[in-house]
């Protein structure tokens, strides 16, 4: 009985509405400063592994990851979001749910690992098989840590989530980097995400202090797996979308392409999942809280939104110019076939997070069932789109890619903000000075490149990015960018000081 009261003390969230908007930008500067930590601790992976292995290395991996992220959107059934969600749930609800979660795992544990011999078949590479049997352990990981760390998430505990993520990196890079050191190949790329699925299983266990009591009927969880079970379905589908283009890869042209490709689209992925992962940590709790108070709903997305397009689109505008020179300094001269690739996904990559932000609202608002309309809507112009450029080469897949999903976005906007105080204008003033600025840093920066025409790596880097400062320094001089500025300023002030009620 007293492990249930104190449990039941857990799953309340009632403290947290006195000062929602104090933990969220709190919880938004923590996240962000702990995604700063790992995005350095990954980019010295990504550097160190690239220059210590092969192109097809890395392309054997993502043989089997572009498949087996499809089960990921299995991994917890969409429970987590259903914990998180919910504005009042029970122990004996959560202790049911995490069984669900356990029981999934192990299941799709098995099936990944019974999975590899047709793999092999498939790409035509008996390897995979070995690797299909070690990847299969990060989904018994997974299961075993999805609701204590749905429990964090719905705590906003966002420190405690920033050390574990930061300790886990902090041992699996390393250990990464040593094995492919010792000669272990592919192995060592295996090795960082099950060093990080296991060690954060661990901490989230010893951090939240919750145990799971034993399975009972009469739980009421009915409704909640079914909006769970929409919500796995959309990670499904969402995944499908994005494995669609590694599978189709690898299958026509084999492990060299596909590792080519894997890298320019992770290396470009790298700053969008620094973001878009601690956004969702913090974005979902938030909107399921304010699912009552529509024009805060509102208010709190575009502003999210809006420090979202600030902070990403001179990133992506700066990698779209130094494509070249940024591929061979972080990977290495191997991958130069790459850059053409990188530069191509990185017109393509705002549009991914605007629609990563839908998820937000969806499931914020409890409503996974028109967001699987939706995906069920987009998966066969996404897909399509890969399959019509694969003849063409990656370059072909990545351009058709790019091309559909910036071109099915103000749709899927649209149809995401009905019901709500959402609509198009009011997003697109969320979002209009800072792409505005990236393309004058876009053309600021093309422009010093071919004046100046620098030789080497370092200098075209530089070059580029006085290209991209002369832009953003001259914008102010504008009164109503300046304004917005400010207004950013206060913001990240705020994450800095204790936060007041809104």
């Amino acid at each position: 009985m007293a492990t249930q009261t104190q449990s039941q003390d857990i799953l309340s969230t009632d403290h947290l509405h006195a000062d929602l908007k104090g933990r969220s930008v709190r919880g938004g500067a923590l996240t962000l400063t702990s995604q700063g930590i790992t995005f350095v601790m990954q980019s010295v992976s990504t550097v160190v592994l690239a220059h210590l292995l092969t192109p097809a290395d890395f392309g054997l991996v993502a043989m089997v990851t572009a498949i087996t992220g499809l089960a990921q959107a299995f991994a917890d059934l969409g429970l987590s979001e259903a914990t998180i969600q919910r504005q009042g749930i029970t122990y004996e609800q959560v202790s049911a749910l995490f069984w669900i979660n356990v029981g999934i795992g192990t299941l799709l544990m098995l099936v990944t690992a019974a999975l590899g011999p047709f793999l092999a078949w498939f790409y035509r590479e008996p390897r995979l098989t070995d690797i299909a049997l070690l990847a299969s352990l990060t989904f018994l990981f997974g299961g075993l840590r999805v609701q204590h760390n749905a429990l964090l998430m719905r705590q906003m505990r966002y420190a405690a989530l920033s050390v574990r993520d930061i300790a886990s990196y902090a041992v699996a890079v390393p250990l990464a980097i040593f094995l492919a050191l010792r000669g272990a190949g592919y192995w060592a790329i295996l090795a960082l995400p099950l060093t990080l699925n296991f060690l954060q299983m661990t901490l989230s266990w010893a951090m939240i202090r919750w145990i799971p009591g034993l399975p009972r009927r009469g739980a009421k969880v009915g409704s909640m797996v079914a909006f769970g079970g929409k919500v796995a379905i959309s990670y499904l589908v969402t995944n499908t979308n994005r494995s669609a283009d590694s599978v189709l890869i690898g299958w026509y042209w084999g492990a060299h392409l596909l590792g080519l490709y894997s890298r320019a689209y992770n290396l470009l992925m790298l700053p969008v999942r620094q973001l878009s992962g601690p956004a969702t940590r913090v974005a979902v709790p938030t909107f399921s809280r304010l699912q009552n108070d529509p024009e805060r709903f509102a208010r709190y997305y575009l502003r999210a939104v809006n420090l979202m397009t600030w902070v990403f689109t001179p990133i992506f505008g700066y990698l779209f110019v130094a494509a070249e020179p940024v591929i061979v300094l972080v990977l290495g001269r191997q991958w130069m076939d790459a850059a053409p690739v990188f530069q191509i996904l990185a017109l393509a990559s705002l549009g991914q997070l605007f629609l990563d932000s839908t998820f937000w609202l969806f499931i914020g608002r409890g409503q996974s069932g028109r967001m699987l309309k939706l995906l069920f809507v987009m998966s066969p112009i996404i897909v399509g789109s890969f399959a019509i450029g694969l003849r063409f080469g990656i370059k072909g897949v990545a351009l058709s890619g790019s091309v559909a999903l910036i071109g099915v976005s103000p749709w899927v906007l649209n149809y995401t903000f009905q019901g709500t105080q959402l609509t198009l204008k009011r997003f697109g003033q969320a979002i209009a000075f800072p792409i505005v600025l990236s393309l004058a840093g876009v053309l600021s920066a093309e422009v010093a490149l071919r004046l100046i025409g620098p030789q080497g790596i370092v200098s075209q880097l530089v070059v580029s990015a006085l290209g991209f400062a002369a832009a953003y320094l001259l914008s102010a001089l504008v009164p109503s960018i300046r304004q917005e500025a400010m207004s950013l300023g206060k913001l990240l002030n705020e994450m800095r000081m204790p936060g007041e009620a809104a």
